[in-house]
């Protein structure tokens, strides 16, 4: 049985699909979004599927949901762009402040269940290459565990600051998103150190303005610190935008600690949406 505290849900079951965990499918203009019923193969018809768009997976962080801030951001870029079958995760309910020990017990759960959506997808006529994930903080983790639940790789996962508070210490790489869980991983670092893992974590990891605290965060330090964790969403929903930002070579540390940038000759890469998968 699952156990439940205070408002807090920690599960206890491997069976998908679960009622606290709900698939959404955005088509049209952005809020509007149909349930997904991964049991009915017409959900996706009903739903305003096009099979010859790419597909991407949006998964949501500790005490947020898939409608809310910073997600949503994401969301409602990918939905605006056009391009892009856009789906959600939605495990609010298992994920609710202050129960954060909870939420990351949770997690398998949610990846197990992310890989059903996965797969339902690719079964009803989805291309691999054409579909990525991506998650902000622990939704970046769940990204990364859905490979387990997988028989190949996914081909591209795109990390948003993904969350560090107890998942270094005590999490192995499996229950953590690593350059292995996908043929492309991309980290976005806006809080590194601190709400956000250190760099390198993926294949190709941007340290946004030194990675750590961003401009505009005010307040005492650990205001500051959630609200640098929620701009990797913003940067990244400017750049599925088509608002290009580029990130130039440097050494494999972010944060970055002392006087040096750590810059390195070589060819600045745009970042975010339009990274070359190379």
């Amino acid at each position: 049985m699952d156990l439940r505290y205070w408002k807090c849900v920690l599960k206890r079951t491997n069976s998908c699909p679960d009622p606290d965990i709900k698939f959404f499918i955005y088509s049209g203009d952005y809020p509007h979004r149909k349930q997904l019923d991964v049991q009915n193969p017409r959900s996706l018809h009903y739903g305003g599927w096009d099979p010859d768009k790419r597909s991407v997976i949006i998964i949501h962080g500790f005490n947020e949901s898939e409608s809310d801030t910073p997600i949503s951001f994401v969301t409602k870029a990918y939905t605006e762009r056009g391009d892009y079958n856009v789906f959600t995760v939605d495990w609010e309910p298992l994920t609710k402040f202050p129960c954060y020990l909870s939420a990351l017990s949770n997690t398998r759960l949610v990846a197990q269940c992310s890989a059903l959506l996965y797969s339902y997808l690719t079964r009803h006529g989805a291309r691999a290459t054409s579909m990525q994930c991506v998650g902000h903080s622990l939704g970046a983790h769940i990204c990364g565990m859905m490979s387990s639940h997988l028989s190949s790789k996914m081909h591209k996962i795109i990390g948003l600051d993904p969350a560090r508070p107890l998942v270094n210490e005590y999490s192995s790489r499996a229950f953590r998103l690593t350059r292995d869980d996908a043929h492309v991983v991309q980290v976005i670092h806006t809080n590194a150190g601190f709400l956000g893992v250190e760099a390198p974590a993926g294949h190709v990891d941007f340290c946004i303005n030194n990675g750590q605290f961003q401009p505009g965060c005010r307040g005492h330090r650990i205001r500051q610190a959630r609200c640098s964790h929620f701009q990797s969403a913003c940067y990244f929903a400017a750049t599925v935008s088509r608002q290009t930002t580029m990130g130039v070579p440097c050494t494999a540390v972010c944060p970055r600690r002392g006087r040096s940038l750590g810059l390195l000759p070589g060819t600045p890469v745009p970042m975010g949406e339009e990274t070359p998968d190379g």
